[in-house]
Protein backbone atom coordinates (compact mmCIF):
# COMPACT_ATOMS: atom_id res chain seq x y z
CA UNK A 1 0.00 0.00 0.00
CA UNK A 2 2.85 2.38 0.78
CA UNK A 3 3.83 1.84 -2.35
CA UNK A 4 0.82 2.89 -4.56
CA UNK A 5 1.08 5.86 -2.55
CA UNK A 6 4.83 6.92 -3.14
CA UNK A 7 3.75 6.00 -6.78
CA UNK A 8 1.01 8.44 -6.64
CA UNK A 9 2.78 11.05 -5.32
CA UNK A 10 5.44 10.80 -7.38
CA UNK A 11 3.02 11.36 -10.41
CA UNK A 12 0.63 14.06 -9.02
CA UNK A 13 2.82 16.76 -10.13
CA UNK A 14 2.21 15.69 -13.85
CA UNK A 15 -1.79 15.66 -12.14
CA UNK A 16 -1.77 19.80 -11.55
CA UNK A 17 0.86 20.61 -14.11
CA UNK A 18 1.59 19.70 -17.89
CA UNK A 19 -1.79 20.68 -19.02
CA UNK A 20 -3.93 23.93 -19.68
CA UNK A 21 -7.26 24.88 -18.64
CA UNK A 22 -9.44 22.88 -21.04
CA UNK A 23 -12.52 24.88 -23.38
CA UNK A 24 -11.47 28.00 -23.02
CA UNK A 25 -11.62 28.84 -26.73
CA UNK A 26 -13.55 26.20 -28.18
CA UNK A 27 -14.61 28.68 -30.87
CA UNK A 28 -11.81 31.29 -32.03
CA UNK A 29 -11.21 34.00 -29.24
CA UNK A 30 -13.18 37.70 -30.53
CA UNK A 31 -11.45 40.66 -28.69
CA UNK A 32 -9.10 43.87 -29.47
CA UNK A 33 -5.95 44.62 -28.72
CA UNK A 34 -4.20 48.17 -28.12
CA UNK A 35 -1.40 47.22 -30.16
CA UNK A 36 -1.55 48.15 -34.14
CA UNK A 37 -2.87 51.75 -33.59
CA UNK A 38 -1.35 52.74 -30.02
CA UNK A 39 1.70 51.23 -29.03
CA UNK A 40 3.05 51.93 -26.45
CA UNK A 41 0.55 54.97 -25.93
CA UNK A 42 -2.06 53.71 -23.73
CA UNK A 43 -3.60 54.63 -20.53
CA UNK A 44 -6.86 53.40 -18.46
CA UNK A 45 -9.21 55.67 -19.95
CA UNK A 46 -8.26 54.19 -23.30
CA UNK A 47 -9.25 50.82 -22.04
CA UNK A 48 -12.42 51.89 -20.51
CA UNK A 49 -13.52 54.11 -23.61
CA UNK A 50 -13.06 50.79 -25.72
CA UNK A 51 -14.92 48.78 -23.15
CA UNK A 52 -17.46 51.62 -23.61
CA UNK A 53 -17.47 51.47 -27.43
CA UNK A 54 -17.72 47.52 -27.30
CA UNK A 55 -21.43 47.73 -25.99
CA UNK A 56 -22.36 51.05 -27.71
CA UNK A 57 -21.29 50.15 -31.12
CA UNK A 58 -22.40 46.57 -31.37
CA UNK A 59 -19.17 44.54 -31.10
CA UNK A 60 -20.02 43.00 -28.20
CA UNK A 61 -23.27 41.91 -29.35
CA UNK A 62 -21.16 40.36 -32.63
CA UNK A 63 -19.49 38.25 -29.83
CA UNK A 64 -16.10 40.16 -29.21
CA UNK A 65 -15.25 40.27 -25.51
CA UNK A 66 -11.73 40.08 -24.97
CA UNK A 67 -10.00 44.06 -24.24
CA UNK A 68 -6.05 43.05 -24.43
CA UNK A 69 -3.60 45.08 -23.10
CA UNK A 70 -0.58 44.89 -25.32
CA UNK A 71 2.96 46.29 -24.27
CA UNK A 72 4.21 48.87 -22.74
CA UNK A 73 1.99 49.11 -19.47
CA UNK A 74 4.33 48.32 -16.81
CA UNK A 75 7.05 50.49 -14.87
CA UNK A 76 10.61 49.38 -16.88
CA UNK A 77 11.75 48.03 -13.41
CA UNK A 78 10.18 45.32 -11.01
CA UNK A 79 9.39 46.15 -7.32
CA UNK A 80 11.87 45.19 -4.53
CA UNK A 81 9.31 42.07 -4.26
CA UNK A 82 10.42 41.18 -7.37
CA UNK A 83 6.07 42.31 -8.54
CA UNK A 84 5.58 43.74 -12.10
CA UNK A 85 4.08 47.28 -11.61
CA UNK A 86 1.21 48.80 -13.86
CA UNK A 87 2.39 52.18 -15.03
CA UNK A 88 1.03 54.76 -12.33
CA UNK A 89 1.12 57.43 -14.78
CA UNK A 90 -1.08 55.32 -17.27
CA UNK A 91 -2.90 52.89 -14.94
CA UNK A 92 -3.49 55.38 -11.74
CA UNK A 93 -6.36 53.45 -10.38
CA UNK A 94 -4.65 49.81 -11.08
CA UNK A 95 -5.12 46.59 -12.93
CA UNK A 96 -7.54 45.13 -10.58
CA UNK A 97 -9.85 48.04 -10.91
CA UNK A 98 -10.09 48.53 -14.49
CA UNK A 99 -10.46 44.34 -14.70
CA UNK A 100 -13.75 45.48 -12.61
CA UNK A 101 -14.90 48.14 -14.76
CA UNK A 102 -14.40 45.58 -17.96
CA UNK A 103 -16.00 42.97 -16.21
CA UNK A 104 -18.95 45.55 -15.19
CA UNK A 105 -19.31 45.51 -19.47
CA UNK A 106 -19.95 41.96 -19.77
CA UNK A 107 -16.79 41.23 -20.95
CA UNK A 108 -13.19 40.58 -20.61
CA UNK A 109 -9.43 41.73 -19.87
CA UNK A 110 -6.23 40.73 -21.55
CA UNK A 111 -2.79 41.93 -20.48
CA UNK A 112 0.49 41.24 -22.52
CA UNK A 113 3.88 39.39 -21.30
CA UNK A 114 7.15 37.87 -22.65
CA UNK A 115 9.29 34.52 -21.87
CA UNK A 116 12.49 36.66 -22.60
CA UNK A 117 14.35 38.84 -19.86
CA UNK A 118 12.72 41.82 -21.29
CA UNK A 119 9.54 42.29 -23.17
CA UNK A 120 9.90 43.60 -26.96
CA UNK A 121 9.26 47.31 -25.87
CA UNK A 122 11.98 46.87 -23.28
CA UNK A 123 9.96 46.45 -20.39
CA UNK A 124 10.50 43.21 -18.02
CA UNK A 125 9.99 40.03 -19.06
CA UNK A 126 8.59 37.01 -17.13
CA UNK A 127 11.80 34.65 -17.61
CA UNK A 128 12.10 33.84 -13.78
CA UNK A 129 9.46 34.98 -12.39
CA UNK A 130 6.47 32.73 -14.43
CA UNK A 131 4.30 31.37 -11.43
CA UNK A 132 4.52 35.15 -9.01
CA UNK A 133 3.58 36.99 -12.49
CA UNK A 134 0.48 33.98 -13.23
CA UNK A 135 -0.51 34.63 -9.52
CA UNK A 136 0.20 38.33 -9.84
CA UNK A 137 -2.40 38.47 -13.28
CA UNK A 138 -4.79 36.08 -11.73
CA UNK A 139 -5.27 38.15 -8.44
CA UNK A 140 -6.01 41.49 -10.58
CA UNK A 141 -8.84 39.54 -12.62
CA UNK A 142 -7.03 38.58 -16.12
CA UNK A 143 -8.58 36.87 -18.56
CA UNK A 144 -6.47 36.62 -21.35
CA UNK A 145 -2.35 36.78 -21.49
CA UNK A 146 -0.56 37.21 -25.00
CA UNK A 147 2.95 35.91 -24.57
CA UNK A 148 5.53 37.25 -26.98
CA UNK A 149 9.06 35.80 -27.87
CA UNK A 150 11.51 38.94 -27.26
CA UNK A 151 14.98 38.58 -25.88
CA UNK A 152 14.97 34.77 -25.29
CA UNK A 153 18.43 33.95 -26.80
CA UNK A 154 19.12 30.00 -25.30
CA UNK A 155 15.52 29.07 -24.36
CA UNK A 156 13.62 26.12 -25.74
CA UNK A 157 10.06 28.14 -27.31
CA UNK A 158 8.06 24.90 -26.41
CA UNK A 159 9.17 24.17 -22.79
CA UNK A 160 9.18 28.12 -22.14
CA UNK A 161 5.81 28.34 -22.99
CA UNK A 162 5.57 25.10 -21.08
CA UNK A 163 6.42 26.82 -17.61
CA UNK A 164 3.84 29.76 -18.08
CA UNK A 165 1.56 27.61 -19.14
CA UNK A 166 1.81 25.20 -15.69
CA UNK A 167 2.24 28.70 -13.96
CA UNK A 168 -1.21 29.76 -15.57
CA UNK A 169 -2.64 26.35 -14.03
CA UNK A 170 -1.05 26.73 -10.51
CA UNK A 171 -2.44 30.30 -10.30
CA UNK A 172 -6.09 28.69 -10.26
CA UNK A 173 -7.81 31.17 -12.39
CA UNK A 174 -8.47 30.29 -15.95
CA UNK A 175 -6.71 32.66 -18.43
CA UNK A 176 -6.58 32.29 -22.33
CA UNK A 177 -2.95 31.67 -23.15
CA UNK A 178 -1.99 33.38 -26.66
CA UNK A 179 1.58 32.24 -27.33
CA UNK A 180 3.20 34.71 -29.64
CA UNK A 181 6.60 33.28 -30.76
CA UNK A 182 6.06 34.29 -34.99
CA UNK A 183 5.81 30.75 -35.88
CA UNK A 184 9.53 30.57 -35.19
CA UNK A 185 9.73 27.85 -33.91
CA UNK A 186 6.27 25.72 -35.25
CA UNK A 187 4.07 26.09 -32.82
CA UNK A 188 1.05 24.34 -34.33
CA UNK A 189 3.10 21.27 -34.01
CA UNK A 190 3.28 21.44 -30.09
CA UNK A 191 1.32 24.25 -29.06
CA UNK A 192 -2.28 22.44 -28.73
CA UNK A 193 -1.34 21.47 -25.33
CA UNK A 194 0.19 24.87 -24.07
CA UNK A 195 -1.99 27.26 -25.17
CA UNK A 196 -5.33 28.15 -26.63
CA UNK A 197 -3.90 29.76 -29.97
CA UNK A 198 -0.23 30.36 -31.65
CA UNK A 199 0.60 33.15 -34.01
CA UNK A 200 1.96 32.08 -37.07
CA UNK A 201 3.59 35.01 -38.65
CA UNK A 202 5.84 37.93 -37.60
CA UNK A 203 3.95 41.00 -37.40
CA UNK A 204 1.26 42.05 -39.46
CA UNK A 205 1.33 45.23 -41.22
CA UNK A 206 -1.64 47.63 -42.48
CA UNK A 207 -1.29 46.55 -46.55
CA UNK A 208 -2.70 44.61 -48.59
CA UNK A 209 -0.10 42.39 -50.19
CA UNK A 210 3.48 44.65 -48.92
CA UNK A 211 6.49 43.38 -47.09
CA UNK A 212 8.18 46.41 -44.58
CA UNK A 213 11.53 45.89 -43.77
CA UNK A 214 13.09 47.13 -40.55
CA UNK A 215 16.13 45.36 -41.13
CA UNK A 216 16.08 42.84 -38.24
CA UNK A 217 12.50 42.53 -38.68
CA UNK A 218 9.86 42.43 -41.23
CA UNK A 219 6.12 43.26 -41.13
CA UNK A 220 3.76 41.53 -43.29
CA UNK A 221 0.65 42.53 -45.48
CA UNK A 222 -2.16 40.51 -45.77
CA UNK A 223 -1.96 38.55 -48.13
CA UNK A 224 1.65 38.00 -47.07
CA UNK A 225 0.54 36.49 -43.82
CA UNK A 226 -1.84 34.56 -45.56
CA UNK A 227 0.36 32.38 -47.56
CA UNK A 228 3.22 32.34 -45.17
CA UNK A 229 2.89 28.92 -43.72
CA UNK A 230 1.65 26.15 -45.68
CA UNK A 231 -0.16 22.39 -44.45
CA UNK A 232 -0.80 23.76 -40.92
CA UNK A 233 -4.76 23.67 -40.76
CA UNK A 234 -5.24 20.16 -39.88
CA UNK A 235 -2.99 20.95 -36.45
CA UNK A 236 -5.87 23.61 -35.40
CA UNK A 237 -9.35 23.00 -34.19
CA UNK A 238 -11.22 23.75 -31.33
CA UNK A 239 -9.52 25.04 -28.15
CA UNK A 240 -6.02 25.26 -30.50
CA UNK A 241 -6.28 27.91 -33.24
CA UNK A 242 -3.40 28.92 -36.02
CA UNK A 243 -3.45 32.93 -35.14
CA UNK A 244 -2.89 34.88 -38.06
CA UNK A 245 -2.19 38.10 -36.19
CA UNK A 246 -4.40 41.10 -34.93
CA UNK A 247 -6.26 42.75 -37.98
CA UNK A 248 -6.16 46.15 -39.44
CA UNK A 249 -9.28 46.89 -40.19
CA UNK A 250 -9.81 50.34 -40.18
CA UNK A 251 -5.96 51.39 -40.10
CA UNK A 252 -5.69 52.54 -43.58
CA UNK A 253 -6.61 49.87 -46.16
CA UNK A 254 -9.88 50.75 -49.16
CA UNK A 255 -13.08 49.40 -48.01
CA UNK A 256 -12.53 46.26 -50.45
CA UNK A 257 -9.27 45.23 -48.97
CA UNK A 258 -10.54 45.53 -45.41
CA UNK A 259 -13.94 43.29 -46.64
CA UNK A 260 -11.53 41.02 -47.53
CA UNK A 261 -9.14 40.75 -44.74
CA UNK A 262 -11.86 40.51 -42.36
CA UNK A 263 -13.20 37.40 -45.36
CA UNK A 264 -9.80 35.70 -45.00
CA UNK A 265 -9.79 35.68 -41.58
CA UNK A 266 -13.00 34.10 -40.29
CA UNK A 267 -12.39 31.66 -43.38
CA UNK A 268 -9.17 30.84 -41.80
CA UNK A 269 -10.46 30.59 -37.82
CA UNK A 270 -7.82 33.05 -36.55
CA UNK A 271 -8.60 34.76 -34.12
CA UNK A 272 -10.22 37.68 -34.70
CA UNK A 273 -8.86 40.71 -32.52
CA UNK A 274 -9.30 43.86 -33.87
CA UNK A 275 -6.51 46.23 -33.93
CA UNK A 276 -8.14 49.58 -34.92
CA UNK A 277 -9.49 52.69 -32.93
CA UNK A 278 -13.16 51.66 -32.51
CA UNK A 279 -13.72 54.83 -30.52
CA UNK A 280 -13.40 56.77 -34.06
CA UNK A 281 -14.56 54.07 -36.25
CA UNK A 282 -16.31 55.06 -39.77
CA UNK A 283 -19.38 53.38 -40.83
CA UNK A 284 -18.05 50.91 -42.73
CA UNK A 285 -15.69 49.71 -40.61
CA UNK A 286 -18.35 48.69 -37.89
CA UNK A 287 -20.54 47.52 -40.32
CA UNK A 288 -17.51 44.84 -41.58
CA UNK A 289 -16.48 44.07 -38.19
CA UNK A 290 -19.76 43.23 -36.96
CA UNK A 291 -20.93 41.49 -39.62
CA UNK A 292 -22.47 38.37 -37.90
CA UNK A 293 -23.34 35.93 -40.92
CA UNK A 294 -19.25 36.31 -41.76
CA UNK A 295 -18.46 36.53 -37.87
CA UNK A 296 -20.97 33.01 -37.88
CA UNK A 297 -18.63 31.50 -40.16
CA UNK A 298 -15.77 31.97 -38.34
CA UNK A 299 -17.34 31.52 -35.30
CA UNK A 300 -18.85 27.64 -36.54
CA UNK A 301 -18.53 25.17 -34.08
CA UNK A 302 -16.99 22.31 -36.43
CA UNK A 303 -13.69 24.42 -36.50
CA UNK A 304 -12.07 23.46 -39.31
CA UNK A 305 -9.39 25.96 -41.42
CA UNK A 306 -10.33 26.88 -44.67
CA UNK A 307 -8.14 25.76 -47.67
CA UNK A 308 -7.36 26.83 -51.30
CA UNK A 309 -8.92 25.08 -53.29
CA UNK A 310 -7.88 26.40 -56.72
CA UNK A 311 -6.92 29.55 -59.02
CA UNK A 312 -8.84 31.14 -61.71
CA UNK A 313 -6.76 33.18 -63.38
CA UNK A 314 -6.48 36.20 -60.48
CA UNK A 315 -9.53 34.90 -58.77
CA UNK A 316 -8.50 32.56 -55.54
CA UNK A 317 -11.01 30.32 -54.59
CA UNK A 318 -11.26 29.54 -51.06
CA UNK A 319 -13.28 27.06 -49.09
CA UNK A 320 -14.30 26.14 -45.80
CA UNK A 321 -16.58 22.91 -44.61
CA UNK A 322 -18.92 23.70 -41.62
CA UNK A 323 -21.13 22.27 -38.90
CA UNK A 324 -24.49 20.59 -40.62
CA UNK A 325 -22.86 19.28 -44.22
CA UNK A 326 -22.64 23.49 -44.90
CA UNK A 327 -19.70 24.64 -46.59
CA UNK A 328 -18.31 28.32 -47.26
CA UNK A 329 -17.56 29.45 -49.86
CA UNK A 330 -14.83 32.62 -50.87
CA UNK A 331 -14.03 34.44 -54.82
CA UNK A 332 -10.87 36.32 -54.05
CA UNK A 333 -10.16 38.84 -56.73
CA UNK A 334 -6.13 39.61 -55.98
CA UNK A 335 -5.64 41.90 -58.45
CA UNK A 336 -6.32 45.62 -58.31
CA UNK A 337 -8.97 45.70 -60.96
CA UNK A 338 -12.34 44.51 -61.24
CA UNK A 339 -12.74 40.63 -63.04
CA UNK A 340 -15.29 38.60 -64.21
CA UNK A 341 -16.25 35.21 -62.88
CA UNK A 342 -18.47 32.47 -64.01
CA UNK A 343 -18.34 29.43 -62.06
CA UNK A 344 -20.30 26.31 -62.69
CA UNK A 345 -20.71 24.86 -59.47
CA UNK A 346 -22.01 21.18 -61.17
CA UNK A 347 -18.41 21.02 -62.98
CA UNK A 348 -16.63 20.64 -59.19
CA UNK A 349 -16.28 18.03 -56.45
CA UNK A 350 -14.34 19.42 -53.84
CA UNK A 351 -12.35 16.84 -51.28
CA UNK A 352 -11.00 18.71 -47.87
CA UNK A 353 -7.52 17.93 -48.25
CA UNK A 354 -6.63 17.37 -44.76
CA UNK A 355 -10.12 15.94 -43.05
CA UNK A 356 -12.66 13.97 -44.83
CA UNK A 357 -15.04 16.35 -45.82
CA UNK A 358 -16.08 16.22 -49.67
CA UNK A 359 -19.11 17.49 -51.76
CA UNK A 360 -20.40 16.42 -55.57
CA UNK A 361 -21.66 19.58 -56.42
CA UNK A 362 -22.68 17.75 -59.59
CA UNK A 363 -25.07 15.29 -57.29
CA UNK A 364 -25.66 17.05 -54.44
CA UNK A 365 -27.95 20.85 -54.49
CA UNK A 366 -27.38 23.79 -52.51
CA UNK A 367 -29.19 26.93 -51.32
CA UNK A 368 -26.65 30.21 -51.87
CA UNK A 369 -26.63 33.22 -49.58
CA UNK A 370 -24.14 35.94 -50.35
CA UNK A 371 -22.88 36.94 -47.12
CA UNK A 372 -21.55 40.53 -48.10
CA UNK A 373 -24.95 41.61 -49.63
CA UNK A 374 -27.21 39.89 -46.94
CA UNK A 375 -29.44 38.05 -49.72
CA UNK A 376 -29.87 34.37 -51.32
CA UNK A 377 -28.75 33.87 -54.31
CA UNK A 378 -29.93 31.09 -55.70
CA UNK A 379 -28.55 27.56 -55.96
CA UNK A 380 -25.78 25.48 -56.90
CA UNK A 381 -27.49 24.46 -60.06
CA UNK A 382 -27.04 27.60 -61.31
CA UNK A 383 -23.73 29.14 -63.10
CA UNK A 384 -22.56 32.29 -61.20
CA UNK A 385 -22.15 35.20 -62.96
CA UNK A 386 -20.58 38.10 -60.78
CA UNK A 387 -17.97 40.90 -61.68
CA UNK A 388 -15.54 41.31 -58.17
CA UNK A 389 -13.77 44.62 -57.37
CA UNK A 390 -10.27 45.13 -56.87
CA UNK A 391 -9.17 43.41 -53.82
CA UNK A 392 -12.68 42.29 -53.18
CA UNK A 393 -14.15 38.99 -52.42
CA UNK A 394 -17.54 37.24 -53.27
CA UNK A 395 -18.39 35.20 -50.50
CA UNK A 396 -21.38 32.38 -50.00
CA UNK A 397 -23.09 30.26 -47.23
CA UNK A 398 -24.39 27.30 -48.51
CA UNK A 399 -27.18 25.19 -47.06
CA UNK A 400 -29.85 22.77 -48.00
Amino acid sequence: MKKIYIIMLLFLPCLVFGQKFPNLAPTPPMGWNSWNTFKSDINENLIKAVGDAFVKDGYKDAGYKYIIIDDCWSLKQRDKEGNLVPDPAKFPGGMKALADYVHSKGLKIGIYGCAGTRTCGDYPGSKGYELQDAKLFASWGIDYLKYDWCNTTGLNAEKAYSTMRDALYAAGRPIVFGICEWGDNQPWLWAKNIGQLWRISGDIAPCFDCVIDHGSYKDWGVMKVVAMRKDIRKYAGPDGWNDFDMMEVGTGMTVNENRTHFTLWCMLASALTMGNDIRTADPSTVAILTNKDMISINQDPLGIQAFKYRDIDSTEVWVKPLKNKEWAVCFLNRKKEPVSIEFDWTEHKISDPDFDYKVDFSRDKFNIFNIWSGKKAGTTGEVVKSQISGHDVLVFRLSH
